[in-house]
Parts: structure tokens; C-alpha cells; sequence
């Protein structure tokens, strides 16, 4: 006896539901435009086509773009965390300095970190954005050196070696910003490179090398 309509049909979602799928595609199309168009010209007109919702839907889940790109901000975080985590995976280096160093490269490419720098370059003249981003930041930080801890277990606690991470870090994102307008990503590579060399010295007072 074939199964009935009622034993065959999918479950339906809950408002909730729904009402939940359609604030991440919002939030992810917030993030997707930052990257394709920039702070300035991520509009809610072009965050709603991008989601595939009306504009309706998009003012009543989130009733201003400042309300958007704050709520962005989290989404952002909640992404980052999970990628550091998943970048640990894909590291080939057993030297702690090198794998920390791949580890910090790769975190500061692709997508999720243009969308980061455009916020952050847009909180030096929006305080209310300014303010959620130093929030965040330390969530994102924090599951960062959780993905240290995997690839230098035994020089993650110690504060030289976190020191020497937020230092690479700083150099990283100036390299970053700068290779923007560059438009050479094989110019910023080489000058990381650069960089992660002439850093080797101050990092062998710290490391076990």
C-alpha cells in the first residue's frame, strides 16, 4: 500500500522558521555587497534583490541600513569564528612560526575579510558601527587563538607569542588595506612574505625555534 500524502510531505517550517531563514539571507546578501559594491554603495534596495526578498520583508526584519550593517557585524563575527577554526584543517606547515604565520595569511583572505575591512574603515565616522565592531572583535580574537592553540600548542599561552600574533596581525591588515588599492594581490603576497621574514628574527626571542 503506497504511503499516504500525509506520511510523505515535509514538514512545514514554523513562522519562526522562516522568519529566521530570511534575516541570514538578508544578512549574508549585507555581506555579499559590501564585498561587490562597498560600504557606500551597499543600499537596502540592492541587499533586498540580492536576498530574493520583497522590500517589505527587508524593512520589517530590519527597519534601516544602519539596523542591517549592525546586525551584519554579528553575522560576520559568527562566520569569521567558524573559519578560523576550519583554516587550522587546511595548514601543511609543522613549524609553529610558519603555520601561525599561513594560518594569519589565510584568515585575511577572500570574502569575509573585505567585508570586514569595509566596515571598519566605515566605523571611523560611525560611532554606533565603531562601537559593535570593538565588541565583536574579541570573539573573533578569541576563536582565532583557539585555531593558534591547534598549530603552536605549545607557545599559544605564553604572552610573547600572543604579543608577536596581534603584531603580525597589524602588519597583515596594513598590507591588506594598502594591496586594495594596489590591485596586485601577487605584490601583497610577496611583500607578506617579506614581511614574515624580516618577523622571523623578532620571533625566534619567542618561539621555540
Amino acid at each position: 500500500m503506497p504511503p499516504s500524502d500525509h506520511a510523505t510531505a515535509a514538514p512545514r517550517r514554523t513562522q519562526e522558521q522562516r522568519s529566521s531563514q530570511t534575516r541570514a539571507k538578508l544578512l549574508d546578501a549585507t555581506i555579499d555587497c559590501l564585498v561587490e559594491f562597498g560600504y557606500a554603495g551597499t543600499t537596502t534596495p540592492r541587499i533586498a534583490q540580492r536576498a530574493g526578498v520583497t522590500r517589505g520583508a527587508q524593512v520589517h526584519h530590519f527597519g534601516s541600513r544602519d539596523d542591517l550593517m549592525i546586525a551584519a557585524v554579528n553575522r560576520l563575527a559568527e562566520r569569521q569564528v567558524v573559519r578560523a577554526l576550519a583554516e587550522v584543517e587546511e595548514l601543511s606547515s609543522e613549524n609553529p612560526y610558519d603555520a601561525l604565520m599561513d594560518l594569519l595569511w589565510e584568515f585575511h583572505q577572500g570574502p569575509l575579510a573585505i567585508a570586514v575591512t569595509e566596515l571598519w574603515v566605515a566605523g571611523r565616522t560611525d560611532p554606533q558601527l565603531a562601537s559593535e565592531m570593538r565588541r565583536v572583535e574579541p570573539v573573533v580574537n578569541r576563536a582565532l587563538f583557539e585555531a593558534i592553540a591547534r598549530v603552536a600548542p605549545n607557545e599559544v599561552h605564553r604572552k610573547e607569542i600572543r604579543d608577536f600574533a596581534y603584531t603580525a596581525m597589524d602588519a597583515l591588515r596594513g598590507l591588506q588595506v594598502a594591496g586594495y588599492i594596489a590591485d596586485d594581490p601577487a605584490r601583497t603576497r610577496r611583500r607578506w612574505e617579506r614581511a614574515v621574514n624580516q618577523l622571523r628574527t623578532v620571533a625566534g626571542e619567542s618561539f621555540s625555534l
